[in-house]
Formats: structure tokens, C-alpha cells, sequence
């Protein structure tokens, strides 16, 4: 007899999608649901692309059985923020594979206000061609101020307004969750409060959210939160922090004060909630992180132009320095991607100098003069980190991109993140419960997304669906060798489609679908 009944869409590689759906039951698993509650042990009936029933069940004719002993089953992981815009819409990328390795079933693109305008466009092209994970996309607030506006240091004038709203309002009719920002970054750094908000509300008119990579997350912290906060109560949009931190020495300890906000926010009725990766590096351009905005603005010429001014450079110079001695003079800064110079990629911008016998500003200003770099910076405490992975209002996210092994030295979260939390943190550390852990990686940002029918292993749900062993499940990654998947996984299913199979990773399978917004 079925206790309880779910769906799922599981074709076998190369399987015709029209024929009969195939079957399997995880016999004698350790089910965690993705509520937060403890688990419980049981077997989970997936047919097609939904599970079919949690519980006992008999014996179905033509079902693929799996025993399940002694592993762990729970929903697929969603990744409230990747950057994976522009990979998995390559030949290489759509797979997406190093985040199928580590368990992640759906990824949320525009995040940083950066990302495709044309959602519809995007969605098309991940249609035709397939892609492994499920992709949610936001309006990103950048690229469209971009599009309308250029990398001007200006407030719009009325008739740029509309445009960017009606950017916003054709994104959210395409299907997107709502309007994403990324407020270090050119051209949104630009961007006054007012213009967020103009635009937040014809996200807010759809039932959108308002995801933001704040203004300040170092010693304007609290002052920048209070400012995404501003801006979705006057939308009426709920509010989430990306990536919450504490970033550079002298903003270490201020998470306990950033959760004291947020709490008292929450308490009010604001719907305010964050993300978080389990690591103490950062990753972005090296540009975003020591020059000064006011530096940045227009064409990448215009940028290289007045660094060697006669008046100006030197000022730049003198500021990116001092940005340098708040980072231990470069020690904590890693070159993860410098196409130019692929040696120094792994290396601190210290010890490049010093093999270079030049001094770190003149380094930095060299890699800018070509165009600049991705790099890795350890800039967060690992008291703060554990601060935050502790509340329950913040979810798991990587804020990594995809990624394929090669000579780069990225950041290893892309590989990582859902592993470390679960395995590192939880199993190993038990800084956390096991399932506060695959809650936060599972029903908490389904929960801050609004989706009805993923996140959770219930009767009716796609089947995005993770097995693993817990006692191998772990992130390989390092800040030195990164380009490694993790280990324990034993299957993977997205939209009932194995990418995973008894271990195995499968190249050929695209189980992913675009997941559209339903709108108001």
C-alpha cells in the first residue's frame, strides 16, 4: 500500500521523453524532508518526473530498486545565487556539472544585478539545447541600467526611468523572480536608492523579490541593510542579502550586530532573509575590490586613461594603496583568472611581487592596464562565518559560476559549497544539525523563492532529488586545487532524470528545465 504520493520525471539517458516513464523506489532510506525535522526511514516511490509516494511501499512492477540503507535522501539543493548566467548557456557549460557533483539541482541566475536583459531570450536558448540544473533567473539591475544608460556616473533622467522600468516589467512578464543588484558594481554602484526603488516596484507589482549584494559589507554593513530593507518595504517586495558577511578586518564581530538588525526586522513582519557561503574568501574583480567607484566609471579605455594621468594617477594610486594595506598589503588577495599572465594565477598579489622584485600597487596597476583580474580574498573571520550559518533565515548559497578544470585557480566554492556545509559543518563540526543544514540548502530557499513544488521530498513534488553517503559526502576543493568534485554522492535525479546514477556521474543527461515565475 502507498502511504503517500509525489512525482517525478526520471527518463535514462538517451530514453525517448514521450515513452513510459521510468520508475525507481529508494528502498529503507534516511529521508530528510527538507522541513528541518529529523528524519525518518523509509522508501520513496519517483515515477516520471514526480515522486509518487514517501513512506512504505510495495512492490512496484517495473520499478529500478535501489537500496538505501544507511544513506541519506533529501531534496536537491537550490542555489539561491550563481553567477552561472553565462556558462551553462555554452557547449561546455550547460551540463553544469560541477554543480550537479555536489548535489545542486537548481541554480538562480542575474544575482549581482548582472546577467541576460532578454530573460525570454535566455530561456529559449537554454530550451533548445538542454541544460543539467534547473535555472531560476532574476532582472538583473546592472546590465539593464547598462543597456539604457551606458557606465554613467549619473542619476537617470525621467525617460531613462521608464526604459529600465520597462526592461524590469518585460523581464518579469518572461518569467523572472524579481530584480536583483549588485551595488559595488559599475554601473549600479551609481544607482541612488530612489532609482532601486522606482524599479524594485514593477518587480514588486509581480510578486517579485528584491535580492540585493548590499552597498557596503564591511564598515557600512548595517547601514546598507538597513538600506535593501528601505527599499523593499517602499517596494513591496520581500528583501534578501546576498552573500551576508562581514568582509575586511576592521568589520570582523559585526555579524552578530547584522543579525540583531535583521531579527528585529523579522519581528516586525518585514520579510527579510539572506544567503551565505560556508567559506572565509571572497571572490570577485580585482577592480571591485580596490578601486574606488569614482574611478570606474565609462568605457574600459576612459578607466586605463586615468591611471596614467598626470594628476589623477597618482591619487589613484595612492588610494588603491592604502585599499592594499587593509588587505595585509596583498597577502590576502589571490589571483584566481589573469589570462595575460597565467603563472600568476594561485599566487597573492605579494608573492608576485616579490618574485617580479616589484612593489604590490605597481603589480595591481599592471594587472589593470590589461584588462584586469578575478581574484580570491580572504577577507572574513571564521567567527563571523559561523555566525551567520547559524540563523535560520540563511540559506546555503555558492556564489560561485561554472566551472571546467583547467589552469585558473577560482574560488572552490563553484565545487564545493553544498558538501562543505552538510559534510564539513554539520556532520564533522556539528556547528549545525544535519537537517538545519539540508534545510537551509533545500526547503529554506524554496521557502524565500515562494516555489510550491520543489524543495521538499513531499506527494506531488518534482522529483530534484539527492542520495548520498554521509559519511563520504565532502568537498574536495581547496583554495589551491579547486578544479575537484565531491565525493558521497551516490545519486542525483533533476526532474526524475539521473545525472547521478549509483555513483556515476552521466555526461550525456540534461534533466533541467527554465523555471518561469507564475506572476501575481
Amino acid at each position: 500500500m502507498l502511504l503517500t504520493l509525489i512525482t517525478l520525471v526520471c527518463s535514462l539517458p538517451g530514453a525517448d521523453p514521450k515513452a513510459e516513464a521510468t520508475q525507481f523506489v529508494f528502498r529503507n532510506a534516511t529521508i530528510y524532508d527538507g522541513s528541518g525535522k529529523p528524519p525518518i526511514k523509509g522508501d520513496v516511490y519517483i515515477k516520471g518526473a514526480k515522486i509518487e509516494a514517501v513512506g512504505k511501499v510495495e512492490k512496484i512492477a517495473g520499478a529500478t530498486e535501489i537500496d538505501a540503507t544507511g544513506l541519506i535522501l533529501c531534496p536537491g539543493f537550490i542555489d539561491l545565487h550563481t553567477h552561472c548566467d553565462s556558462g551553462i548557456t555554452s557547449s561546455t557549460g550547460r551540463a553544469n556539472k560541477n554543480y550537479v557533483t555536489q548535489g545542486c539541482t537548481t541554480v538562480i541566475t542575474g544575482n549581482c544585478g548582472s546577467g541576460p536583459v532578454d530573460a525570454g531570450k535566455f530561456f529559449k536558448s537554454l530550451e533548445d539545447r538542454g541544460i543539467g540544473t534547473n535555472v531560476i533567473h532574476l532582472a538583473p539591475h546592472n546590465s539593464i541600467r547598462a543597456a539604457v544608460m551606458g557606465n554613467e556616473n549619473r542619476a537617470p533622467t525621467a525617460d531613462e526611468l521608464i526604459a529600465m522600468e520597462k526592461l524590469v516589467d518585460a523581464a518579469m512578464k518572461d518569467g523572472t523572480w524579481g530584480l536583483a543588484t549588485g551595488l559595488i558594481y559599475n554601473p549600479g554602484t551609481y544607482a541612488k536608492t530612489e532609482e532601486i526603488i522606482a524599479l524594485a516596484k514593477v518587480a514588486g507589482k509581480h510578486n517579485g523579490m528584491y535580492a540585493s549584494h548590499i552597498r557596503n559589507e564591511s564598515g557600512g554593513l548595517l547601514d546598507a541593510i538597513e538600506e535593501a530593507v528601505n527599499i523593499g518595504k517602499t517596494a513591496g517586495c520581500r528583501v534578501h542579502i546576498s552573500h551576508i558577511k562581514a568582509s575586511g578586518k576592521s568589520s570582523w564581530g559585526k555579524s552578530g550586530d547584522a543579525v540583531s538588525l535583521i531579527e528585529n526586522y523579522r519581528k516586525k513582519g518585514v520579510e527579510v532573509t539572506a544567503d551565505q557561503y560556508p567559506y572565509i574568501a571572497s571572490s570577485t574583480s580585482l577592480r571591485a575590490t580596490l578601486f574606488p567607484t569614482k574611478y570606474r566609471e565609462g568605457k574600459e579605455k576612459d578607466f586605463v586613461a586615468r591611471l596614467d594621468d598626470e594628476k589623477l594617477g597618482p591619487k589613484i594610486k595612492a588610494d588603491v594603496d592604502k585599499a592594499l594595506g587593509g588587505r595585509d598589503g596583498g597577502k590576502r588577495i589571490q589571483i584566481a583568472r589573469y589570462s595575460p599572465n597565467a603563472k600568476w594565477q594561485g599566487k597573492s598579489i605579494t608573492a608576485i611581487a616579490e618574485d617580479e622584485k616589484k612593489e604590490p600597487i605597481d603589480i595591481v596597476l599592471e594587472i589593470e592596464r590589461n584588462g584586469g583580474a578575478q581574484i580570491v580574498n580572504f577577507g572574513m573571520s571564521e567567527d563571523d562565518v559561523r555566525v551567520y550559518m547559524k540563523q535560520s533565515w540563511v540559506a546555503t548559497a555558492s556564489d560561485g559560476g561554472v566551472q571546467t578544470p583547467g589552469d585558473t585557480v577560482p574560488h572552490p566554492r563553484s565545487y564545493g559549497t553544498f558538501p562543505r556545509k552538510i559534510g564539513f559543518y554539520a556532520t564533522q563540526e556539528k556547528l549545525v544539525s544535519v537537517e538545519s543544514a539540508i534545510r537551509s540548502s533545500t526547503g529554506l530557499p524554496a521557502d524565500i523563492l515562494k516555489l510550491t513544488d520543489r524543495g521538499y521530498v513531499k506527494p506531488g513534488y518534482f522529483a530534484d532529488l539527492v542520495v548520498f553517503d554521509p559519511e563520504t559526502f565532502r568537498d574536495t576543493a581547496t583554495f589551491d586545487k579547486p578544479h575537484q568534485y565531491a565525493t558521497g554522492l551516490k545519486w542525483v535525479l533533476v526532474n526524475g532524470q539521473p545525472g547521478i546514477r549509483d555513483g556515476k556521474y552521466l555526461d550525456d543527461v540534461r534533466g533541467g528545465r527554465v523555471l518561469r515565475h507564475p506572476g501575481k
